[in-house]
């Protein structure tokens, strides 16, 4: 039985999002509510995602919609080798969950889990697939949302080169996840080493750069005001040629989500820096787990 077959749970949401979760669920009335959340890149079926920062995320926050806007499941990781501990499940649950609460949860997958495309238009537990999305902001801004491989240039012209570059980032990731093992052990908080390394090398910096131009223009080019994406890790708010352009970043390397508050307003929300900052303060209140 190969990796994707064993993810076959999936196709049965409704009793899957019935079971009783790893890690329960908190319970009380402290969420911070927002009009609409955007995450991608978590890479569930891989060692470098963080899921019990997600979990923490998906627990203290709520939505009237929830965008997926790609790499959600590492479909490449997990032909090549089958990893999948019980929070992997536990996020999955979150998000049926909510759909069955009522969010309205779109899923836009990305090229690590474009085997999902193929079901492009239908629904499964409440989570709309779609290849891209037109999203509508509370003060009437118009938002292109794609996952945005489609403007990798790796992607598009070198796809050998893109898997080559996975491994490599696959253990610059394990690396990652080492020195944040030994950083908890004396106390610290979450850092990056990928994502420093990654802002400290130019022809990285210089692909970022070109990248954002390159969607804001697409962007502009189709009559919307903003464009929302992924993709290359990056969490970014900026104006590009008077296009608004938005990267939600990634939970592997920032561990971020871009928020809409209820009057528009958009914010990256940097989630490492949150539960640093409610460690270092204890009068802070604090959810509990049901039983």
């Amino acid at each position: 039985m190969d990796a994707i077959t064993r993810l076959s749970f999936v196709a049965d949401a409704d009793d899957f999002s019935n079971s009783a979760p790893h890690l329960p669920e908190p319970v009380g009335n402290g969420r911070r509510s927002y009009r609409t959340i955007w995450i991608s890149d978590i890479h569930l079926g891989t060692r470098g995602c963080n899921a019990e920062m997600l979990i923490d995320f998906l627990d203290n926050v709520d939505s009237q919609t929830l965008y997926l806007v790609g790499d959600i499941i590492d479909g490449w990781r997990l032909k090549k080798r089958f990893y999948w501990p019980a929070t992997h499940n536990d996020i999955v649950w979150r998000i049926l969950k909510r759909a069955k609460r009522g969010t309205r949860i779109v899923y836009i997958p990305g090229n690590h889990d474009e085997m999902f495309r193929q079901f492009t238009g239908l629904n499964f537990g409440g989570v709309e697939i779609r290849r891209k999305a037109l999203h509508e902001t509370a003060d009437g801004r118009k938002l292109l949302v794609l996952h945005g491989d489609e403007f990798d240039t790796v992607m598009l012209a070198h796809r050998w080169l893109a898997f080559i570059g996975d491994a490599a980032y696959e253990t610059l990731m394990r690396l990652n996840v080492l020195v944040n093992a030994v950083r908890s052990r004396f106390g610290l908080s979450y850092w990056s080493l990928s994502k420093m390394a990654k802002h400290k090398v130019k022809n990285a910096v210089e692909f970022i750069s070109k990248f954002e131009e390159v969607v804001a223009h697409e962007a502009g080019m189709r009559g919307v005001d903003g464009v929302v994406c992924g993709h290359i890790h990056t969490a970014e708010i900026r104006d590009i040629a008077g296009i608004e352009y938005y990267n939600d970043g990634d939970w592997v390397e920032g561990c971020t989500a871009l928020v809409e508050h209820d009057d528009g307003q958009m914010e990256v929300l940097h989630w490492a820096d949150e539960i640093a900052a409610r460690n270092a303060d204890p009068a802070e209140p604090h959810t509990q787990l049901a039983a």
